[in-house]
């Protein structure tokens, strides 16, 4: 199956990329063509296309309203002086300004290209800060009008959600963040999302994107999106399989819209990229409206301007399935301040001898031609969107909104897939077909795992203390937890997963080439304590609404600093630095092994910190990541860091204490 377009190193004999001239004749006589906007625009949409993209990003508003402003708070307090009233190579740089059109003004724009910001001194505060937040999973670098297709989804927090070409993962980890922003009460959702691609590798690149988020509602396949498997959801009726309430179809495309970041596309670009890649769009986009339930809503993209892989694709569909069966959706009113073009209706089919085509001759598909006048009558296709580089600063990018209609269940066995085959470019040799043995080991990312996902009883062994240990009330699940391994008996990780998940994991884990679900919830550390494990950083969000203060520490700030910046700090140190008497005497009393520290913040009204520490015989130990634990020193203390510093410098003094985190 063929994989997204990113960019790739110049081909040999060009040495850098300033060398590519940002020209092809071919590409502007056919956009010309088409009349996708007023002519007397050709100018500023051809100088748009030359010019590098600017830098943008989002902040997680998922985490928590307080959580969210707290990091918008922190961006415009401390990086906008920064980035006011200066120059780049004599150039004046435009102040960072919101993405109007994103809700809430929780989206940013900033002028500068990403290479400049990584390279220079004058962005190097800003670029370690969106560095920290990313890592932390505060905030996502995305190009701007990547973020349309989830915006449009409307997702609820008890939605199944199919993402059928998910890697890289950006619009996934807005889909995984819009699942919980919707969720009431700082409850988990009953809702999931089943994240899928066909490259193997890629489809494990979807781990390290979706892990930082911190969700249990998640699940990596790794399938031809076209021939996406069939999922029972009941093990008594085979018959009954999951429809989605909502996907999200961002097919491969030709990625005419990224000339902007993607300069080979100035060198590669042919009219038979989108011709070669229409059958492969529409197939996929056919398989996702079988598996869409009725009422349901489903997103079709691309990064292309291109009609032969959007509208014509669009069309197609419609012409399959009847009015009756599935609409277009008229989304004019939705993100008012987005600049757009609607879709259209007419576009010349051309070869790659720039010939043009007719429906009577050889070695054509029909689907690649315009609707006649009936078909464009019923088809709406002015309701697509396509958004281009010069209506506000972005790159390009095509939408549209599919519904299904609300009616009884088609008796069509969705494992029928009527296909369209390609006439011209053959795809790419599908990965992810292959057993397991066949696929280059190194191809994977080094901490790819190949594991089984076995369900555990946690009622018994060491497993079945932690819950009174930590004080977990009856309302936490305590059904779902998973291992990756087949030894079951003393796992050394054990993750917890969204009950539906764990439904669809328990029946089909012979179908399903399952990558990764869940989160971390307990890690086992020693058994010669009362508990054997130690409570995962990656948990916290989970659990925090069902544990009691059986292990809770309340402390203030100022030992917060010093647990970020002290290995193993002595309970004589403590004293030392400060820590009320009284505090150092509630950890001593505790049982060596697995504690959390809670620091309430409502007096600053920002979010409370809860967090895992380690409580030895002599000292203590906080349960975060190096990462972790420089983003946590700039937010909440100001303190500038490096990524080759290491926040807890000192050793411990206690070497049976030493941890693995």
């Amino acid at each position: 199956m063929a994989k997204k377009r990113h960019a790739r190193k110049p081909r040999s004999g060009i040495r850098n990329w300033s060398e590519i001239v940002r020209e092809n004749k071919i590409w502007e006589d056919y956009y010309k063509s088409l009349n996708l906007f007023p002519i007397e625009e050709w100018e500023d949409f051809k100088k748009a296309c030359q010019e590098p993209l600017p830098l943008t990003f989002r902040i997680n508003e998922s985490i928590s309203e307080k959580y969210s402003n707290e990091i918008l708070n922190l961006f415009e307090k401390d990086h906008l002086k920064y980035l006011t009233n200066i120059e780049f190579e004599g150039i004046p740089i435009k102040r960072p300004s919101k993405l109007k059109w994103y809700p809430r003004s929780m989206a940013w724009q900033i002028d500068v290209p990403k290479r400049v910001m990584r390279k220079n001194e004058m962005f190097k505060k800003t670029q370690r800060f969106l560095v920290l937040e990313t890592n932390a999973g505060n905030i996502s670098r995305q190009e701007a009008v990547s973020m349309v297709p989830p915006l449009l989804m409307d997702i609820q927090s008890n939605h199944k959600i199919l993402d059928m070409c998910a890697a890289p993962g950006s619009k996934t980890a807005q889909l995984v963040e819009a699942l919980h922003l919707n969720c009431e009460n700082n409850k988990q959702p009953t809702g999931f999302i089943i994240a899928n691609d066909s490259d193997t590798r890629r489809s494990h690149m979807l781990v390290h994107q979706l892990k930082r988020l911190k969700s249990s509602n998640y699940l990596i396949l790794n399938h031809d999106a076209q021939f996406f498997p069939r999922i029972k959801i009941n093990k008594e009726n085979n018959s009954n399989i999951l429809k989605f309430d909502r996907i999200l179809c961002d097919v491969p495309c030709s990625g005419d819209g990224t000339l902007r970041k993607n300069i080979n596309v100035w060198m590669d670009w042919k009219h038979q990229n989108g011709l070669g890649l229409h059958a492969l769009q529409f197939n996929i986009l056919n398989r996702g409206i079988e598996l869409l339930e009725n009422g349901g809503r489903l997103v079709y993209s691309t990064c292309s301007l291109n009609p032969i892989e959007d509208e014509a694709v669009v069309a197609q569909a419609l012409r399959k399935w009847g009015k009756e069966k599935l609409t277009l959706i008229d989304c004019s009113n939705k993100l008012p301040d987005l600049k757009r073009c609607s879709g259209i209706s007419y576009w010349p089919v051309i070869d790659k001898n720039l010939k043009e085509k007719t429906k009577t001759d050889d070695n054509v598909i029909d689907s690649w031609f315009p609707p006649n006048e009936e078909e464009k009558n019923s088809f709406h296709l002015d309701r697509c969107i396509r958004i281009l580089p010069h209506q506000q600063n972005t790159g390009g990018f095509f939408v549209a909104v599919f519904e299904k209609a609300k009616v009884e269940t088609d008796t069509k066995s969705p494992d029928i897939v009527e296909t369209l085959k390609s006439t011209h470019i053959s795809s790419p040799m599908n990965t992810s077909d292959l057993p397991p043995d066949k696929i280059k080991k190194e191809s994977l990312p080094l901490d790819a795992m190949d594991e089984p996902f076995n369900f555990i009883d946690t009622s018994i062994g060491p497993l079945s203390e932690c819950w009174k240990f930590f004080g977990f009330n009856e309302t936490f699940n305590k059904d779902n937890c998973l291992v990756r391994s087949n030894s079951i008996e003393l796992p050394k990780v054990i993750y917890s997963v969204n009950p539906q998940l764990k439904n669809i994991i328990e029946l089909n884990r012979e179908k399903l080439k399952m990558i990764y679900s869940g989160v971390k919830l307990f890690v086992y550390q020693r058994d010669d304590i009362e508990c054997a494990f130690r409570i995962h950083s990656e948990a916290i969000p989970l659990i925090k609404p069902y544990v009691n203060h059986n292990r809770i520490i309340d402390i203030d700030l100022n030992f917060l600093k010093l647990l970020l910046t002290e290995s193993f700090p002595t309970f004589e140190m403590l004293l030392e630095n400060n820590v009320e008497s009284n505090v150092i005497n509630q950890i001593e009393k505790f049982v060596p092994g697995c504690a959390m520290v809670y620091v309430s913040r409502d007096s600053e009204n920002k979010e409370s910190i809860l967090l895992p520490i380690w409580k030895g015989i002599k000292s203590i130990n906080i349960m975060v990541s190096k990462e972790d634990a420089h983003e946590l020193l700039y937010r909440v203390f100001g303190i500038e860091t490096q990524a080759k510093d290491n926040p807890k410098a000192r050793k411990p003094l206690e070497e049976t204490e030493k941890l693995v985190v």
